[in-house]
């Protein structure tokens, strides 16, 4: 494979979020994004990078993944650790596809974080993708497409960023149109606040009209409600400082 993609880093660590959370992953940061959500938390994605070989970057998760060779699979799983591309936004490079169709012949299970804004309908189909739908505090809910929504299958998983109580009321309407409880696993994220480190001046402004609501509250009225969803905390989060890369 001699293509190349940009790539920002190539690390192993736990998977923080999704239904997967808590198992070994290595991921692939791919540059660049053309998004710029309120609360995004790996700007540096946007342009730091270098070009890499697919070659290259596929030998890289192979060495990263030795030391599991000898293990047994976890019982969801073909093979341990899990392998996520992220970003950034990878389907913004078009050699994001036969890596991930390289990374599925060799028995990953290969996760993709896409934020919901470009069409996942050529993505290989053993891939996992979990795909936002972005919310009003984003200041990003414009660019959804809702057309994905169509190629979503039992194995992919819709993920919700909340940080204000009009960005649940929007997700739960979302759910409730759409079915999407019926389709997928659904997630729900609580906003981490930005560290200063975290914070680019580059990001969009929380509209205006929105009301902050806390983790505590966003959790007490999925309860009350009894939303269809799964609760995630950013276990990196809680494991390392907010503002560390390469975990």
């Amino acid at each position: 494979m001699s293509e190349t993609l940009v790539v920002n880093e190539i690390y192993l660590s736990l998977q923080g979020e999704s239904t997967f959370a808590g198992l070994p992953c290595i991921f692939v940061r791919l540059t660049a994004c053309d998004l710029r959500c309120s609360y995004c938390d790996t700007a540096y994605a946007f342009t730091e990078g270098k070009k890499k070989l697919l070659d290259d970057i596929h030998a890289e998760i192979q060495r990263l993944a030795a030391p599991f060779s000898n293990s047994k699979p976890e019982t969801r799983n073909s093979k341990l650790p899990l392998i996520e591309l992220t970003g950034g936004e990878p389907l913004l490079q078009n050699n994001s596809l036969p890596l991930m169709k390289q990374l599925c012949d060799d028995g990953f299970t290969v996760l993709i974080e896409t934020s919901g804004a470009h069409d996942i309908s050529q993505i290989d189909p053993r891939v996992r993708r979990i795909m936002d739908l972005k919310c009003p505090s984003s200041g990003e809910v414009a660019r959804n497409r809702f057309e994905n929504i169509a190629h979503l299958k039992s194995t992919d998983e819709i993920k919700f960023v909340i940080g204000s109580v009009e960005d649940y009321e929007w997700a739960k309407q979302q759910i409730a149109v759409h079915q999407l409880d019926a389709i997928c696993p659904l997630l729900i994220s609580w906003v981490h606040p930005l560290t200063p480190e975290q914070r680019n001046k580059a990001l969009k402004l929380v509209p205006l009209g929105q009301t902050p609501i806390t983790r505590k509250d966003l959790v007490e009225r999925i309860i009350a409600d009894a939303l269809p969803v799964r609760f995630q905390a950013q276990l990196h989060k809680i494991i390392w400082p907010p503002e560390q890369r390469g975990v």
